[in-house]
């Protein structure tokens, strides 16, 4: 007992107890530092930042996978974005696979759409262009018939297409319900909008899981300052200038560890000595999935972004062949008694020709309101519900995994950055309290 009483005492001779209390401080400032510049690692910049290099992208090729990874370098820039927003794409795939999906085939996600509602506003915006879209067609494919019938029969017709319109409008929601599977991708949809807007997988993060990215923060101090303790025996106890950068590496890189531990794991609640251990995104995974939904429904998957995509999307063009087909047996339902008399009057060729242009230029005319902005908003109603329902029903690591996934191959960029400053942290002690850099310190 006296000999370790006298190694306490000389230890204690031997301390410089100004740095010695001043190494918790430093690395409980780092750790904060570390965990709010990664913060901004994560979404910050949205888009690439940095300068094109010669020959940068075909020396990145050769690197570690690892490497490959930092944003830009693939591509032959030499810069940042942030890892997030780089990760768009991923994020978007991951979505569709852990919920979306979960939503059940593409068919039973049509039909929460209420597609009779759909037929009905697509009718009623559409009833008062009709005329004039059956003047235009007609005075174009045959001016001459059309002019010479009298004004009560050309009402007459067009008053059978308005009549026909609700059926044949019926019919096109039911034909894009039947083969919505072959119309609709909505992994596609997602991937290609999130890719498209990076800046809204950021707001997926950020209005998801802000309240526990701040605690990262403020919890990067509380783990560098009680890692700081044990790292201010050992410097004072060997007095090798290297340690201090050495541990500092350790201590940035266990901060981040540590900050990423504390919000995702782990998934499933555990019990530790009677005490609830659980990351802290999962505690609040029904709030959150109220708030990942919301996003979702009224900026991803909406009415308007699924018109689009039928319409301009990769098949697109089988949407409008699909809708043309519906739309002429309309034509001759609207003729009525008086299609012998116009076949004989214009001929079989014309009239097919007359259906064919009606039927086309009647095409981009029915898919608009899918992307009447208001209606689209009173739909994603039902999403947003049938999203939060089905997210919060998803396993604690499944949740987990469809929020961490899109940057957990990236992570090791903010550990090393967390070693990069952590080192950083060591030198500049050193220079102050070691090295003379401020002279009333040292």
């Amino acid at each position: 007992m006296d000999a370790v009483l006298r190694w306490l005492e000389d230890w204690a001779a031997g301390v410089n107890w100004f740095a010695f209390l001043t190494i918790p401080l430093f690395t409980g400032i780092v750790g904060w530092l570390i965990n709010a510049s990664g913060l901004w690692m994560l979404f910050k910049p949205v888009t690439f930042v940095g300068v094109r290099v010669p020959g940068l992208r075909e020396v990145a090729g050769l690197l570690p996978r690892k490497a490959q990874e930092i944003p830009g370098w693939m591509d032959g820039g030499l810069g940042w974005q942030g890892i997030v927003p780089a990760r768009a794409a991923k994020m978007g795939s991951i979505a569709v696979d852990k919920v979306i999906a979960k939503l059940g085939t593409p068919a039973e996600f049509y039909a929460q759409l209420e597609p009779d509602r759909i037929a009905e506003h697509i009718v009623t915006v559409f009833r008062p262009d009709l005329p004039a879209l059956v003047d235009e067609v007609m005075l174009r494919e045959h001016p001459r018939l059309w002019r010479d019938l009298p004004r009560g029969l050309r009402q007459a017709v067009v008053d059978r297409v308005q009549a026909q319109l609700p059926g044949v409008v019926k019919t096109i929601t039911d034909e894009i319900g039947v083969h919505i599977d072959q119309l609709l991708d909505p992994k596609i949809m997602v991937i290609d909008h999130f890719r498209a807007n990076p800046d809204l997988v950021v707001r997926v993060f950020k209005d998801v899981g802000q309240r526990e990215l701040n605690l990262m923060v403020s919890f990067g101090f509380v783990f560098g300052f009680l890692l700081g303790i044990p790292v201010a025996f050992v410097d004072q106890t060997w007095h090798v200038w290297w340690l201090l950068p050495l541990l500092g590496v350790v201590v940035g890189w266990v901060t981040n560890l540590l900050g990423m531990w504390l919000i995702f794991d782990p998934p499933e609640e555990k019990r530790i000595l009677g005490i609830k251990v659980q990351g802290l995104f999962l505690r609040r995974q029904s709030e959150c999935a109220e708030v990942y939904a919301r996003i979702i429904a009224e900026d991803v998957i909406t009415l308007e972004r699924i018109g689009d995509f039928l319409m301009d999307g990769p098949r697109g063009d089988r949407t409008r062949q699909m809708i043309a087909t519906a739309m002429r047996p309309a034509i001759d339902r609207a003729a009525g008694p008086l299609r012998p008399a116009v076949n004989v009057a214009v001929g079989r060729r014309r009239y097919d020709s007359i259906k064919t242009s009606f039927a086309a230029e009647a095409v981009g005319r029915t898919i608009v309101p899918f992307k009447d902005v208001e209606f689209s908003r009173q739909q994603a109603d039902r999403i947003r519900i049938l999203l939060a329902q089905r997210t919060k029903e998803l396993p604690p690591r499944d949740f987990v995994e469809m929020m961490r996934s899109a940057i957990k191959e990236d992570e090791w960029m903010l550990y090393a950055h967390g070693a990069v400053m952590g080192a950083a942290g060591g030198f500049l002690h050193l220079g102050v309290f070691s090295w003379g850099w401020v002279p009333w310190f040292s």
